[in-house]
């Protein structure tokens, strides 16, 4: 299909709208009141047609005063419902925003027997209609009417964010600090709520009722995955809003052709495009990822298995006056239980940094391995003491606690442990605790 001024007011239509509902929804999202945006978009339709049952117009001053009443109120209810009503915020969200969105719905049906009103539009959004069927004269230019209220919408919120920042970001993290520092965290609360109703009612021409619940809560969420600072989360939101809206209609416009169809709906196709990215992050985020918190797991799943391969071979050449001690795979497997798969990963990591080397006897320390062995018995056996003093644990309740402990201690902490059990030589069990491995040893 051959891009034209309508595909490009389109996009610009959409990217301003999903800049300004990624402002607010970001700090919805960061108060964990994602609910509280769905609740919003659903309850101002009372509000917009109340407006339109008294003004007989479609007046962006009386659609935004009617979204700004029924946006507050429905948080006023909420409070209150959850307070005095003995349930939940969730059931409380549940019980307002339904009976609410149901009276719109009724009230929808009387002011369309009175003004022109389409009731798609309102609930689906009409953005493929943004252009050039309802243009605005601004400055001698033709400008789409809902590039102008969405970009007038969008810097409402900037500038309201840009002022309020501290207040924001204080009130959203720690209401308590906020009421403590002379912020009124009430106050800051209920202008997001405003905000948040006045973004809604600008997005229904846009994508509607709906789908704006996705364009607020979706961005927001998906920088949450990528960063933990509020600035960058701010910014990273409307930039996955606007991605959203460019994918959304570019998929629009092609997807459907492969399947034989001529278009879909740009709104419906920004939504999912908003979820595919945020999939894409939830799998890929550095830090918050799945991929990086799978990666993590198996990588420390692998560094326990190292350390208790060396212990192992450590405590058997105790055994053995501490003679050098060979010990084959499927004896050490046996005796320690981890998967086969990652003890492998661990006999070939540890052959590959010279900590192990491999014979027809079986594997054996190297200097190196045996210093990495020292301390890790060591870390063992003072926990044990630690614990056994301390705890007061009977000897055969320390193993366990110890196991896992000592894959956690680093040098400060075995001086720690050294001192609090006053030199001991010997742990619970009558073993030595190894002394502390030479500096030059770690070289």
């Amino acid at each position: 299909m051959e891009w034209s001024a309508l595909h490009t007011w389109i996009v610009i239509v959409g990217s301003l709208c999903a800049m300004a509902c990624a402002m607010p929804g970001a700090l919805l999202v960061l108060r964990r009141m994602s609910m509280m945006g769905d609740a919003i978009s659903h309850t101002v339709l009372p509000g917009l047609a109340i407006a339109f049952l008294v003004t007989h117009s479609r007046s962006p001053l009386a659609m935004f005063t009617g979204a700004a009443v029924i946006g507050v109120l429905t948080a006023v209810l909420i409070q209150t419902v959850h307070r005095y009503g003995k349930t939940d915020t969730g059931a409380a969200m549940g019980i307002v925003f339904t009976t609410l969105f149901a009276l719109g719905v009724v009230l929808m049906r009387q002011a369309i027997d009175h003004v022109h009103i389409d009731a798609d539009c309102v609930l689906y959004g009409a953005i493929e209609n943004s252009y050039p069927f309802d243009n605005l004269l601004i400055l001698g230019a033709e400008l789409p009417r809902a590039a102008v209220i969405n970009g007038g919408m969008f810097m409402v919120n900037l500038i309201l964010i840009c002022v309020f920042y501290k207040e924001f970001k204080i009130s959203s993290f720690d209401p308590a600090l906020a009421t403590t520092l002379g912020i009124n965290a009430q106050v800051m609360h209920y202008l997001l709520m405003i905000m948040t109703a006045a973004t809604a009612v600008a997005a229904f021409e846009t994508v509607g009722s709906i789908l704006v619940i996705a364009m607020l809560i979706v961005p927001g969420a998906t920088a949450y995955l990528l960063t933990d600072r509020f600035g960058v989360m701010l910014i990273l939101s409307v930039v996955i809003g606007v991605l959203s809206a460019i994918g959304g209609h570019v998929a629009a416009i092609t997807v459907p052709s492969w399947f034989g169809y001529t278009s879909a709906s740009t709104s419906g196709m920004m939504a999912l495009m908003s979820g595919v990215i945020f999939t894409i992050v939830w799998i890929t985020a550095p830090r918050h990822g799945v991929a990086s918190k799978m990666l993590g797991r198996l990588s420390l799943s692998l560094n326990i298995a190292c350390e208790d391969v060396l212990g192992m071979l450590y405590r058997l050449e105790e055994l053995d006056r501490n003679q050098r001690t060979s010990l084959p795979g499927h004896h050490i497997r046996e005796a320690i239980m981890t998967r086969s798969l990652t003890l492998s990963l661990a006999f070939s990591r540890l052959v590959r940094s010279g900590q192990l080397t491999r014979s027809e006897a079986g594997y054996e320390l190297t200097s190196a391995g045996r210093d990495r062995a020292r301390n890790i018995v060591r870390s063992h056996r003072l926990w044990e003491t630690w614990l056994a003093k301390y705890l007061n644990l009977p000897a055969d309740h320390v193993h366990m606690p110890a196991e896992r402990l000592e894959h956690i201690t680093d040098e400060q902490m075995q001086r720690q442990l050294e001192e609090g059990i006053d030199q001991t030589s010997q742990d619970p069990h009558g073993k030595s605790i190894p002394p502390p491995v030479p500096p030059a040893s770690h070289a």
